[in-house]
């Protein structure tokens, strides 16, 4: 497969791989604004435009949105991350330009009628409400706010109640015009796909946008510190971290194999020690999210109240051990999964749609897999010692808790237990 790239005349990137066998293809616009991109009084902005863009344009009607997508047998969907917001589409080879004529139409003409807005603000409260209800969701919120506290990329994506309430159609469309520009847009389709004619219906259908302007956001600062809510749930759910490593720095990819050694799967380090030697858990895992300027390096676990005095000493000494005892059969244990996860990628048209996108948007262009293949192949078990030796020995720990969280010790004294 070969990725075909052209910029249009407004800066928007198009992006296609052909796979000339299928009979469907998956389409969609990335823009470079997320959650991170709204000021204060926007908290939340972000999700409300991803639904509100279903909602009715200048030609068509939310109903008539719904049916022409799906009279052909397609499907539309969207998503907000914390710096990058999706929309996107599957349908049959032969209805990939009124796709992109649908795409086109809502992130340019969606009206955002006050009777739809006030509506849809009822179902964004109701999905803030059942994000709050659940603990595994709610627990990431709190300690993305522990580890950039007073920041946007600190702020939860959903919004709270009070700031969804105050959104007017005005807010929307300044928030709109000032990060929906040509250069933070990349239209990407994977599958049975004409490059030129993807070229054509997108330079047609977004002449009007505006090139550029987007204003940078606010810098990200990784600080560390506590969110505890104390509940009556059953499990207590954790969340300890620290700061982790930005989509280029050189630290990358050692982070996210160290990530997969430590708590990637069920022959983990943390998997195998907490939960199938010791008990102490049913679930545990590491990960490593990356941002454009920062990123932050985690171990969720959830785990019975009597349990949590046990289990935290357990994971902290599993990280030091890390800083020692990498091995070179566990780094190519995880080389051998990244790769068969991107070559499982190729396999999925709607997968691959948004990897393209998503390495655009990070890297400036899309990724050869063999070129991440190499990348990856170079990183040694000792440089992963090398990383976690630097990400775990700061000192500088996030900690999030909620439920029955008594027995859990506070982000200084394990800190200080990670630098003896």
């Amino acid at each position: 497969m070969t990725v075909r790239q052209t910029t249009l005349d407004n800066g928007m990137v198009v992006l296609t791989d052909d796979m000339p066998h299928l009979e469907s293809a998956s389409l969609g616009v990335w823009v470079r604004a997320g959650a991170r991109s709204e000021r204060k009084s926007e908290h939340g902005v972000s999700h409300l435009l991803e639904h509100m863009a279903f909602k009715g344009t200048a030609s068509r009607s939310a109903l008539n949105i719904a049916e022409s997508i799906e009279n052909v047998g397609g499907d539309l969907n969207a998503a907000t991350s914390i710096e990058h917001t999706g929309y996107f589409a599957r349908v049959l080879k032969d209805d990939v330009v009124l796709a992109a004529d649908i795409l086109a139409d809502i992130l340019q003409n969606s009206v955002f009628d006050e009777n739809e807005l006030e509506r849809e603000k009822h179902v964004i409260e109701q999905e803030i409400g059942a994000a709050r209800d659940n603990p595994d969701d709610h627990v990431f919120d709190l300690f993305q706010a522990a580890a950039f506290p007073d920041q946007p990329i600190g702020r939860t994506i959903l919004g709270t109640v009070d700031s969804v309430s105050e959104f007017t159609p005005d807010v929307i469309r300044k928030y709109m015009r000032r990060n929906y520009v040509g250069d933070h847009m990349t239209m990407a389709a994977a599958g049975n796909v004409d490059h030129d004619e993807l070229v054509r219906v997108a330079g047609e259908r977004f002449s009007d946008l505006k090139p550029n302007g987007a204003p940078a956001p606010q810098r990200a600062e990784y600080k560390g510190g506590e969110e505890r809510l104390v509940s009556d749930h059953e499990q207590a759910h954790i969340v300890l971290g620290f700061e982790g490593r930005a989509y280029n720095s050189d630290g990358f990819y050692a982070a996210q194999i160290l990530a997969s050694i430590l708590g990637g799967g069920m022959s983990s380090r943390l998997f195998q020690e907490v939960r199938e030697k010791r008990g102490l858990c049913y679930s545990v895992y590491a990960f490593h999210w990356a941002f454009a300027d920062s990123g932050v390096f985690g171990v969720a676990a959830a785990t019975g109240e009597d349990e949590v005095g046990d289990l935290v000493p357990v994971v902290v000494e599993e990280l030091r051990r890390a800083t020692q005892t990498i091995t070179d059969e566990e780094v190519v244990r995880v080389r051998n999964q990244i790769r068969a996860g991107l070559l499982m990628s190729l396999e999925s048209p709607s997968a691959r749609a948004g990897q393209i996108a998503r390495q655009q948007i990070l890297w400036g262009r899309p990724i050869p897999l063999q070129e991440t293949v190499e990348r990856i192949g170079r990183i040694t078990a000792q440089r992963v010692k090398d990383i976690a030796e630097q990400i775990f020995s700061t000192g500088d720990i996030s900690l999030a808790g909620i439920g029955p969280i008594s027995g859990l010790p506070d982000a200084s004294s394990i800190g200080k237990t990670l630098k003896r």
